[in-house]
């Protein structure tokens, strides 16, 4: 070994070691600085800590209700965090910013690899200060996880198709299976189909069959099996329900059916993934243009880009002719495009007239100019709360902005292409910054401030009961299980196999409940309140309430 080549390792390692702090500096930087949003994060971390509470890893269970709508892995990551470090809102999101954290250094490492450090460095840049994936790093969801496994999966594979037959590439296929068993444990069979779906794919139309050959099947689906089988077998096994609802309901009727309710046309992800990848979204075109072949015969001397372009444009059209849409289903798409749009910089940081980019910088200040508008037009167009509690937010967003679109335009003019990226990065990052700092005034539908108002008051005995609807962050904040008064929700596949009778209540029970001696609060939504008053209800006694939510007992309680 040189001693040039001792270097050159010792200069990525340390690059590589000054990144990782840079990103977890950024993506832990105010990661606990709002309440649970409702109902997702509240969902996910109330499954945790009732395993937690309750010593049962194997059966999710929300207030005390089965549910098995998705796979454990995710869960039993929360309560590692709940047992470490207790229930804390940046403990909690630590997971999703970790595994956001991962993915920046796992398309920094595979993008080196395949295109040269420079862009490996630029695909992180562009995939930290990603709009969408910036956002989905604060959220407890399982988004995150699942593309990250997945990415890390298709990588090791994409990387072991370089090696040689040997312990380097058997290392690399084995991560493969074993990645892709933990997005199956995460998020279920697309785990498994997306993987299969994207090399499947590039095989054929490489037609480069002998590939099957060398991707150490036997093993690894043997590896696979082992770490995604168990609890998929024992759960099937403690609860004969499982199977029919996890697999047919929750993957085959939720993706070819509406019956989530969460329809949306299938150009639906055209605008979410322009947004959800801004502002690199504006040299996205001529980073795939760059990539690709100009004809079907050159393929193989663009196998890598390829494989990446295939992988984002099959995840978008696999999601965008399911029956049901939501944003985030989208992250998946982020790690490949931001490796493509990463040489695409690095192709054209030393150089003004590269292709495409000045239409890129055009796109983006008229982009920015765009965002900017409705941003600071919001307070004037939105009447609800949540605008009002903003205040200066919008203004300073757009500001921002400007800014940052002016500075790339002006960098790009007088000092280069490296100029401009650089203020770029800086200036969007600043932006999501920001933004996080301000996001917290949007929760207004937490009820955390009257479960911390509630939680002092509670005696042994005393009862907690969400009034015809149910608050996903309630018994988090409260650390118990609560009544749940008229409302089944996604609880109700969870009812009809088991007794939940003494909490899930109907109307006339929950009333005769209210009468009795024992002191019982009710927290409902305000409208609801101001609903029983005018049919004349007695016996309701306001402790506290916000915009949209009040508590109520049943005794009247002295300070």
């Amino acid at each position: 070994m040189t001693t040039d080549t001792i270097y050159a390792g010792r200069f990525r390692a340390r690059e590589f070691l000054v990144l990782t702090v840079v990103l977890c500096v950024f993506f832990l930087f105010m990661l606990g600085n709002r309440p649970l949003s409702v109902p997702d994060e509240g969902r996910y971390v109330e499954i945790p800590r009732e395993m937690v509470s309750t010593g049962d890893y194997l059966t999710p269970r929300l207030n005390g209700v089965k549910y098995f709508e998705k796979p454990a892995l995710f869960y039993w990551l929360e309560a590692f965090s709940i047992k470490l470090f207790g229930l804390h809102e940046f403990s909690l999101r630590l997971w999703p910013a970790l595994f956001a954290v991962t993915g920046c250094l796992s398309v920094y490492l595979a993008g080196g690899r395949l295109y040269g450090r420079k862009s490996g460095l630029f695909a992180a840049v562009v995939l930290a200060t990603s709009l969408l994936y910036y956002a989905m790093s604060r959220a407890i969801l399982l988004d995150m996880p699942v593309s990250i496994l997945l990415c890390i999966s298709l990588l090791s594979f994409l990387l072991g198709t370089h090696e040689t037959p040997g312990i380097k590439r058997r290392m690399l296929m084995w991560s493969f299976y074993a990645f892709a068993a933990l997005a199956v444990l995460t998020k279920g069979l697309i785990g498994l189909l997306i993987p299969a779906m994207v090399i499947g794919a590039w095989i054929l139309f490489l037609g480069e069959w002998r590939i099957l050959r060398s991707m150490y099947i036997w093993s690894g689906a043997a590896l696979f099996l082992l770490i995604s089988a168990p609890w998929h077998i024992m759960i099937g096994t403690a609860n004969p329900d499982f199977f029919d609802f996890y697999f047919v309901r929750e993957h085959f009727q939720r993706y070819l059916t509406k019956i989530e309710h969460h329809y949306e046309p299938p150009w639906f992800f055209i605008p979410v993934l322009a947004g959800g990848l801004f502002p690199w979204s504006a040299f996205l075109i001529q980073a795939i243009t760059h990539s690709m072949p100009s004809s079907w015969r050159e393929r193989h001397e663009h196998r890598d880009a390829f494989f990446l372009a295939l992988w984002a444009g099959l995840v978008f059209l696999f999601f965008s002719a399911s029956g049901s849409k939501l944003v985030p289903y989208i992250l998946p798409v982020l790690p490949p495009l931001a490796i493509l749009i990463g040489r695409y910089l690095a192709g054209a940081w030393d150089r003004r007239d590269f292709p495409g980019l000045r239409a890129g910088y055009a796109a983006l200040a008229f982009t920015a100019l765009a965002l900017a508008a409705a941003f600071i037009a919001l307070p004037r167009l939105w009447s609800a709360p949540e605008a009002r509690a903003l205040g200066a937010a919008p203004a300073v967003l757009g500001t921002i902005l400007i800014a940052g679109a002016a500075l790339t335009w002006l960098m790009a003019g007088r000092r280069g292409t490296h100029a401009a990226l650089y203020s770029l990065a800086a200036c969007f990052a600043v932006f999501l910054l920001v933004m996080n700092a301000y996001s917290s005034r949007l929760d207004t539908r937490s009820v955390k401030s009257l479960a911390l108002t509630l939680r002092p008051l509670l005696r042994p005995g005393d009862a907690v009961a969400a009034y015809k609807t149910y608050y996903q962050d309630l018994p988090v904040y409260l650390e118990r299980r609560i009544t749940v008064v008229d409302w089944r929700g996604e609880l109700r596949f969870g009812t009809t196999i088991e007794d939940t009778g003494q909490w899930m209540i109907d109307t006339p029970v929950f009333w005769k409940r209210w009468a009795g001696p024992a002191t019982m609060y009710m927290v409902t939504r305000k409208k609801t309140y101001d609903g029983l008053l005018g049919e004349g209800r007695k016996g309701l006694y306001l402790v506290a309430g916000t915009n949209e939510n009040v508590l109520i007992s049943n005794k009247e309680i002295k300070p």
